[in-house]
């Protein structure tokens, strides 16, 4: 019988799982999702490392010739123009490992989410 294998549960064990290089950068972008959203919270979900604040803020996680990055269609929609040279989805961008992670426009894309989280929670305690 087959067993589902689990997981990481941590974003610290997630990122010990890759070679040091990877583990510089996933380091890199857990600290400065820290920095601009010092009040959101570090989960595990879907397996990869996520920032929640009043719901998923952002996820990213490593595969082997990229850093995937999850800012909801949102946070894509938003910065449409500047993420053209990246290949991306409706939710997701991806960063190649073997070039420049641009990590002032993840910071500005982080900051973008945050305001949109927390003006989410302030219209549902209006609402009530």
């Amino acid at each position: 019988m087959k067993t589902a294998r689990q997981g990481p549960q941590s974003i610290d064990e997630y990122i010990a799982g890759f070679p040091h290089d990877v583990q510089l950068l996933l380091q890199q972008l857990r600290t400065l999702i820290k920095r601009i959203a010092p009040d959101a919270a570090e989960a595990i979900r879907y397996q990869i490392p996520t920032f929640v604040l009043n719901g998923n803020l952002v996820h990213f996680a490593a595969f082997k010739n990229h850093i995937g990055f999850y800012p909801t269609p949102s946070g894509i929609e938003a910065f449409k123009e500047e993420l053209a040279p990246y290949e991306s989805a409706k939710g997701s961008v991806k960063f190649l490992i073997d070039k420049p992670i641009p990590f002032d426009l993840i910071a500005d894309i982080v900051r973008f989410r945050a305001i949109e989280a927390r003006a989410r929670s302030t219209a549902r305690k209006r609402i009530r």
